[in-house]
Order: C-alpha cells, then sequence, then structure tokens
C-alpha cells in the first residue's frame, strides 16, 4: 500500500490494506452523468463487483461494452477536450 493511501486509511479509522472505496459508486455515477451530457451511454458501465468486492486496494469501474457508433462518439469527444 502506497504512503498517501496508508495514512488516509489510517486517518480514517481504517487500519487494513483492502480498503474499500465507498466514493467508486458516486465516480460511476459522475462518469455517466458527464457521459450523457455528451451524449454518449454506456449501458455496461458500473462497478467491477469482484475488484470492489473483493481485496483490491482500488475497486475497478467497468466501462463496458459499446457499439462501434458510441465509440466513435467518445472518439470525437475526447478528442475535442484534448484540443482545448
Amino acid at each position: 500500500m502506497s504512503d498517501r493511501h496508508h495514512t488516509h486509511a489510517q486517518a480514517h479509522g481504517q487500519d487494513h490494506d483492502h480498503d474499500h472505496h465507498p466514493d467508486v459508486p458516486d465516480c460511476v455515477g459522475r462518469l455517466r452523468a458527464a457521459l450523457a451530457a455528451n451524449g454518449i451511454t454506456l449501458p455496461s458501465l458500473g462497478v467491477d463487483l469482484p475488484s470492489f468486492a473483493g481485496g483490491w486496494s482500488t475497486p475497478l469501474v467497468a466501462l463496458g461494452n459499446c457499439n462501434a457508433e458510441t465509440a466513435q462518439r467518445l472518439t470525437e469527444v475526447l478528442v475535442r477536450a484534448a484540443i482545448r
């Protein structure tokens, strides 16, 4: 565990290596909203439950599958954002 993570865990009364992150579902919700604001829907977007429930130090976000049209739209939005 990194020093930063370890310090955070200790500060919050969590003295174990497998700190669950209740903010991950919130992160997924914010990502879903940001994508929707750009006309993008990833139907399979969610928390990767095995990593969230398991012993991972940082749970994973499952972006899921999407069709080619959605992938193209996501690419366009990211390219536009990178140019700014």
